[in-house]
């Protein structure tokens, strides 16, 4: 008896014992793969990448996303944005890796901190990471010397610090900011700046599955060998706001904002132009206050519409207009060509079209303007001369004639007496009067004679 029940004891705990684990598989496989959250950030580091980041950590906390991958190619951008950002991957909940990708792509300036700031640091083949030395808004050095060096140790101590907090070459992390020096996917990997190349971000993910990270005071293991990666994207108001600050679109709204507002203060009595020429130059500034420009470039921009203007109001034949287009294009090749904005260029496709469309309204106003100064005057006293008309009252040698549907005072201008049906021509026109002549004594080779 005692026998059975110990058997019947062993039987128990090994159906106990195949319950749990069909249990558990059953709950594995109920969790399925592990969430990855794609982030692609394209453009200047500013107020709505900011902005983009916190949604998407939220996006990230709602789906319990196992790590989020940050795709980035950026030329720079805001110091304050780039702080928050690096704040916000510093203290995330889950692991964070910022790639910089794709192939093309590169981490410049403001990006070299965000990269330095995550779990993963990975880059693409044929990318590049680096010149972060800090510039003023217009993309000058502070021109303060002293608080050029206190700036620039201040932000050389914080990528020291990154890199240090995560274990890379603290060294020539800041020599990125210090020296401006840069650095391709190949050599950064050498040298301890980044922590791996990956194609693309499936083989990112595949190479952080068992990797360990750090979050908060805790140590991770990354178990990511089956994974579904969902991308987040921007939503439609953060786009709109990160598009005006794209080079070529900033430059486009200040160009088109500053010509409305000038043919406004020209033509005044409406208001569509104005109006819609400060929103578009408020949106165009609202750009470079994201961008490191130069003020060369911004003289040129404005020099340019206002000789395009100026050959309007002059009545020119258009070789004003090609100077003011030359200008226009001088300064879209240099208004981004400043310290820390070497990176930025406005597409020539873009640049391309923008002047050839206004360079043909304005060659083609200015030819308008030219062939109305050619054209004989229609109206007014100057527009009587060499008009046919008929003798309503007799001329001797002063009567009426009728001209242009209209009954005015002649005079003959030989003297002679003109009878009344006569057919004459208006040779000369005196205040509110107007000397004629009979048809057929005109001389035709005498035409144009006493023209005013």
């Amino acid at each position: 008896m005692k026998k059975i029940t110990v058997y019947a004891i062993k039987v128990g705990v090994v159906l106990a014992l195949f319950i749990f684990s069909a249990y558990a598989g059953s709950a594995v496989e109920a969790a399925g793969p592990s969430v990855v959250v794609y982030v692609p950030m394209e453009g200047v580091v500013g107020v709505t990448m900011e902005q983009y980041l916190d949604e998407a950590f939220t996006y990230a906390a709602v789906t319990k996303a196992s790590i989020m991958v940050i795709g980035i190619d950026t030329p720079g951008g805001l110091v304050t944005s780039m702080r928050g950002m690096s704040q916000k991957i510093l203290a995330a909940p889950i692991p964070v890796a910022v790639w910089v990708g794709p192939s093309g792509a590169r981490a410049a300036s403001a990006g070299a901190f965000l990269v330095m700031s995550a779990h993963i640091a990975a880059m693409a083949p044929g990318t590049n990471i680096g010149a972060a030395h800090p510039v003023t808004a217009s993309g000058q050095d502070v021109p303060d010397k002293e608080m050029n060096r206190k700036v620039t140790n201040d932000l050389a101590a914080q990528m020291r610090s990154l890199a240090e907090e995560r274990g890379r070459n603290a060294e020539v992390a800041a020599s990125m900011v210090v020296e401006s020096v840069s650095l391709t996917a190949g050599e950064a990997v050498g040298k301890k700046v980044v922590d791996t190349v990956a194609p693309d971000v499936p083989s990112l993910v595949r190479w952080a599955d068992g990797r360990e990270v750090r979050i908060g005071g805790n140590r991770v293991n990354l178990d990511l060998k089956q994974f579904e990666i969902r991308r987040f994207q921007m939503n439609p108001r953060l786009k709109v706001l990160h598009f005006i600050s794209r080079p070529d679109v900033a430059y486009m709204m200040l160009t088109m904002g500053i010509l409305a507002i000038v043919l406004e203060v020209m033509s005044p009595g409406g208001f569509v132009l104005g109006v819609s020429g400060a929103v578009m130059a408020l949106m165009g500034a609202y750009g470079l206050r994201m961008l490191p420009f130069n003020w060369a470039g911004v003289i040129l921009l404005v020099a340019g519409i206002v000789v395009l203007v100026l050959d309007l109001v002059v009545g020119g034949m258009g070789i004003l207009s090609l100077f003011g287009l030359g200008s226009l294009v001088m300064g879209a090749l240099v208004i981004f060509k400043a310290p820390g904005g070497e990176l930025l260029n406005v597409s020539v496709g873009f640049l391309v079209g923008m002047v050839l469309t206004l360079g043909v309204f304005f060659l083609l106003a200015a030819g308008a303007v030219w062939r109305s100064t050619r054209k004989r005057v229609a109206s007014g006293r100057e527009g009587m001369l060499q008009v046919e008309g008929v003798v309503v009252e007799e001329l001797s040698p002063e009567g009426f004639v009728s001209c242009h549907g209209e009954i005015w005072k002649a005079v003959s201008d030989t003297g002679e007496n003109i009878p009344s049906g006569t057919r004459v021509r208006v040779v000369k026109s005196e205040g509110l009067s107007l000397r004629v002549r009979e048809i057929g004594n005109i001389d035709f080779s005498a035409k144009g004679e006493n023209q005013k």
